[in-house]
């Protein structure tokens, strides 16, 4: 596999417009946005108690390594005004790293793949209409295979 993909997160304010200004600056900071999913209305993972996100997967060209990428993206939402308070909760932006070409990384502030992406409809959907027969690197299934025996029944809709 040789792409690095990167799943957006959006539910405050305009989420929509979050969602395009944080691509421009991945174009600005990290390199080419090669592609991207369409945007999904998703319903809250983890704490219900807040706005629907809208979310969206975005491959990415970068010549960095996925520990500046990291960095460059942490950047990102720190400047479109991204708080860090509790887990899961509301928020302007959320960038996370779900695939870094076939790379494995298990450090104490990187993950990749995304330990998450097999529990979660709302990067599945996405994922999968971008890469669906691509094989994840850890679990050797494709993400259509990850997507079709999530148990997370959430909803995941296009707009």
């Amino acid at each position: 596999m040789k792409g690095k993909y990167l799943i957006l997160g959006s539910n405050l304010g305009d989420p929509e417009g979050s969602l395009q200004t944080a691509l421009e600056k991945i174009k600005s900071e990290l390199g080419k946005v090669v592609r991207t999913s369409s945007v999904y209305v998703t319903e809250p993972w983890g704490l219900k108690d807040q706005p629907p996100f809208y979310n969206q997967v975005a491959e990415v060209e970068t010549e960095l390594n996925a520990y500046d990428t990291l960095e460059k993206l942490l950047k990102i939402e720190t400047s479109m005004g991204r708080i860090r308070g509790r887990k899961w909760a509301e928020r302007i932006i959320d960038i996370d790293i779900l695939y870094f070409e076939d790379q494995i990384i298990n450090a104490d502030k990187l993950h990749i793949p995304h330990p998450g992406i097999p529990d979660r409809r709302f990067v599945l959907v996405p994922l999968c209409e971008l890469i669906p027969e691509m094989v994840h690197p850890v679990l050797q299934v494709t993400n259509a295979d990850l997507l079709g025996s999530t148990l997370d029944s959430l909803e995941v809709h296009k707009i």
